[in-house]
């Protein structure tokens, strides 16, 4: 086997955040589009937000019986908030600004259809997601 003193928490290499352009409507004092930073979060919290994502539906013709269903798209939303360090999406100003409450609602309004989709690959990515989520859920489906 060997030394297991690289698994030590003090040895394990840091994940730094990454600054990514997000948007090229956002242009900064400088005239140049404003990066976003973000950053990964650890499996613990990546749980959580699955479990604020799953609900209990009742199975269809089987009274009594109740299966987990995740909706993967407000998964990916808080996902996405989780990992966003800046802009702050919690900015009170901010989300009044969009006449919105809440990260991810802010998100959604903030960008194209096109940018949020390119914005949450690129969360699942900088979290080690190989594939994206819907991804595989498109997998599964077929």
């Amino acid at each position: 086997m060997g030394d297991l003193s690289c698994f030590l928490s003090q040895n394990a290499v840091k994940s730094g955040n990454e600054t990514y352009v997000v948007s090229k409507r956002y242009i900064g004092q400088d005239k140049k589009p404003v990066q976003w930073e973000i950053k990964a979060i650890t499996s613990k919290e990546d749980e959580a937000l699955r479990k604020e994502s799953t609900k209990r539906v009742q199975t269809p013709g089987k009274k009594g019986q109740y299966t987990q269903e995740t909706d993967y798209n407000l998964y990916l939303g808080k996902l996405a908030a989780e990992c966003t360090v800046y802009p702050n999406l919690n900015d009170k100003g901010l989300q009044d600004s969009y006449h919105v409450m809440g990260a991810d609602t802010l998100l959604k309004a903030m960008l194209t259809a096109g940018e949020y989709a390119g914005y949450l690959e690129r969360i699942q990515q900088v979290n080690g997601f190989d594939t994206t989520l819907e991804e595989q859920v498109e997998e599964a489906k077929n």
